[in-house]
């Protein structure tokens, strides 16, 4: 069942899970995946811990001390998943030992509703990475506008970043550009910089999504046939970038300072159109140095029948660029497409903490009245 797992480890990519819960944590499931799946780390959201926290009895008896507390419900809500995600850092501190700190990392998201703010998102960086006390951990930093400072000075204060919801080829160059910079601080304040690490979450399933139902209204033949190779053309040219970007004096000056690069990572990879191999975004996203983060119906399937083939990402760039600009001549505005990803994967986080926040406040009060009863 692993063998696909393991030929896809073995060109360089690593497998991350894109889900993280108390029930799977304290059943050993994690455990198991990290032993038989290759899994080499983890990947949270607000929805994942929406989810978790929407589904049996795991939490009970945190929420209860919580409720007997009186903790408020954003106390509560940090409470709650820097547990799980303190937890699951202990689960992968082994992985990130062996790997001297390259994989073996969990991530927590900070809160959605700062997206727009510079400042609070820095603070709330700074207050997961004092909770959670694990060097295994990366914060996960929204890539908009107002978050690029925000990336640039937590990796400066020595706090990993996992970058998270890019989309466009543009942003991403100015992702990697904050790094750049947090890093150089960083290292002009005497930080061990090998103790630092980062990656760059980027959008691949979500990007095909929008685009086919731009293309779908415009109903042409020519466009119909353009239909699902987006996402995979946008990721491999964010390879190309990372490729230059990395090749670079200035990168090579904190390399020589004991830099690691930061990697690409694959996110939203579970194939949406039931049409569409549900692989697809696994197989054919395979390049030396990436991460890919895969809900777990994704790894069962890859791990099933996938078809890892050796890179399918260099050597395709030019065909990449030949079809976003298919793209721009069918009429689908790419700068659009890519404004609209970002905000409304905003403002899905967002909704999803509401939702975390509002499952929190009636388990504190059913507590509450246990309690007292």
């Amino acid at each position: 069942m692993s063998e696909n797992l393991k030929k896809l480890s073995d060109e360089g990519v690593s497998i991350w899970l894109d889900d993280i819960s108390r029930e799977r944590l304290r059943s050993g499931g994690l455990a198991s995946l990290v032993k038989d799946k290759h899994v080499v780390g983890v990947t949270s959201n607000p929805t994942i811990f929406a989810k978790a926290l929407s589904k049996g009895s795991a939490y009970d008896e945190q929420v209860r001390d919580l409720a007997v507390r009186g903790v408020d419900v954003e106390e509560a809500s940090r409470a709650i998943t820097t547990y799980d995600i303190r937890w699951g850092c202990d689960v992968l501190r082994p992985v990130y030992d062996r790997t001297e700190g390259l994989d073996g990392r969990v991530s927590i998201e900070v809160d959605p509703r700062l997206a727009r703010d510079t400042e609070k998102t820095v603070a709330e960086a700074r207050a997961l990475w004092w909770l959670v006390d694990r060097p295994n951990l990366f914060i996960k930093i929204p890539a908009t506008e107002e978050g690029l400072p925000a990336i640039t000075r937590a990796l400066a204060e020595g706090i990993s970043v996992n970058v998270t919801l890019i989309f466009s080829l543009e942003r991403y160059g100015k992702v990697i550009d904050a790094f750049l910079a947090g890093l150089e601080q960083a290292r002009d304040n005497g930080r061990d910089l090998t103790r630092l690490a980062s990656v760059a979450s980027f959008f691949v399933s979500r990007v095909d999504t929008e685009i086919d139902k731009r293309l779908d209204k415009i109903g042409s033949a020519e466009a119909k046939a353009l239909r699902s190779k987006a996402g995979l053309a946008n990721a491999r040219l964010a390879y190309a970038l990372y490729e230059e970007k990395f090749g670079t004096d200035r990168w090579k000056s904190l390399k020589d300072a004991g830099a690691r690069p930061q990697r690409p990572l694959w996110a939203s990879t579970g194939v949406k159109d039931p049409d569409l191999p549900d692989t697809l975004y696994v197989d054919e996203l395979v390049a030396p140095g990436t991460v890919n983060t895969m809900p777990e119906a994704t790894l069962e399937a890859e791990a099933d029948h996938g078809r890892v083939a050796g890179d399918t990402v260099r050597g395709s760039y030019d065909g990449a660029r030949a079809h976003m600009a298919a793209l721009k001549d069918a009429g689908v505005d790419y700068d659009d497409v890519v404004r609209v990803l970002e905000d409304e994967g905003v403002e899905k986080f967002e909704a999803s903490w509401k939702e975390l926040l509002g499952t929190i406040a009636r388990e504190l009060e059913d507590k509450a009245e246990g309690a007292r009863a």
